[in-house]
């Protein structure tokens, strides 16, 4: 078979793929708005019972049998909880018009409510207290279709605490609105990063050739820590100054922003030559291979131990190129995080 016939068959292939694609969308989407409808429906025949308690009970159990006789399993009394609880959580509960412009086709609840999730997406969501962290969520999710797995994994991540504490007070009240939005240098980085997907914290020693390996062995988990607009360019990507020869481990690109984003990683106490040798390269970049009409680029030292005191003395007060950010091989305790945000917030308020 000619090379022009494969690419001739996979043309073919992929329009069936999109298509199928589309129609399990869809499909998962009307079940989403028929199990809102369905909870209305209880939460309405249950207040018109005159003893709610046992009446609803009831209710659920003929509910129960009646549909699984007549459309099999998904229908058990324990599914119809949810289905009320679904209701009678987000008829009240409105995220940001961002996310909605960006479905103008999806049908609307009579309270003016779109979905555009799983029906497990919201299973998980439900599970979130914090109304603005549950907003978060639902909107990255649908911004950047995660997949349940990678919201678990976000959630499980802390990334919601985790934006707060590199954030001002005006990004905090955006991220419950519109999600994270990209807009300067400073939203593209985290601190720190969670990198437990690696495996690393089995390994009771590992190099840094190591850590780099397995972020490559990794690169889709690691795009989706990154955030939004990443793109890979390369690894030990080499450039020749002064005769001699450097290698920068990791190299991005970010779309939103427009500029280059460059990786250093460490795994030792981060020291002022590294902060040095990030500079040299950024100016690099910024001088040889950036386009006239990119942006500054970017450049993020990934330690495992940092001297904030260090980082500080080291880089200019108005930098907004270099970073360094701790990385951590466990998933963190949302606990501390929180422990953190309060501490955060009292020294804010002194």
């Amino acid at each position: 078979m000619d090379n022009k016939n494969e690419i001739f068959l996979k043309q073919v292939s992929d329009v069936l793929q999109k298509a199928r694609n589309n129609a399990k969308t869809a499909v998962n989407l009307a079940m989403v708005y028929s199990y809102y409808e369905i909870g209305r429906m209880i939460v309405e025949e249950e207040q018109r019972g005159s003893e709610r308690a046992e009446y609803g009970k009831y209710i659920l159990k003929e509910l129960s049998i009646y549909l699984t006789k007549r459309f099999g399993k998904g229908f058990s009394i324990t599914n119809l909880k949810q289905m009320r609880q679904f209701y009678q959580i987000y008829e009240v509960d409105q995220i940001g018009q961002t996310v909605s412009d960006q479905f103008p086709n999806l049908p609307v609840t009579k309270s003016g409510r779109k979905f555009f999730l799983s029906w497990s997406h919201y299973l998980k969501l439900m599970r979130i207290s914090n109304v603005e962290e549950r907003h978060f969520y639902e909107i990255e999710a649908a911004k950047n279709d995660w997949s349940l797995s990678e919201l678990k994994r976000q959630f499980n991540s802390a990334l919601y605490e985790r934006l707060i504490l590199s954030a001002n007070k005006d990004k905090i009240k955006q991220l419950a609105k519109e999600g994270q939005v990209i807009q300067c240098t400073n939203d593209a980085v985290k601190d720190p990063y969670v990198l437990e997907f690696l495996g690393l914290q089995k390994l009771p020693e590992y190099s840094e050739s190591e850590l780099e390996s397995r972020i490559i062995d990794q690169l889709q988990t690691f795009l989706l820590e990154l955030g939004t607009g990443f793109t890979f360019v390369g690894r030990q990507v080499r450039f020749t100054f002064e005769e001699e020869h450097f290698k920068v481990d990791l190299v991005f690109y970010n779309r939103l922003l427009r500029c280059f984003v460059l990786f250093d990683l460490k795994i030792g106490e981060l020291k002022h030559q590294d902060i040095g040798q990030m500079q040299m390269y950024v100016h690099y970049y910024d001088r040889k291979v950036k386009l006239e009409d990119e942006n500054s680029t970017i450049g993020i030292i990934l330690c495992k131990d940092k001297n904030q005191a260090v980082v500080e003395m080291t880089l200019p007060e108005d930098n907004n190129q270099i970073f360094a950010s701790k990385y951590q091989t466990v998933l963190p305790s949302k606990e501390e995080l929180q422990k953190l945000l309060e501490e955060q917030s009292e020294s804010a308020g002194d």
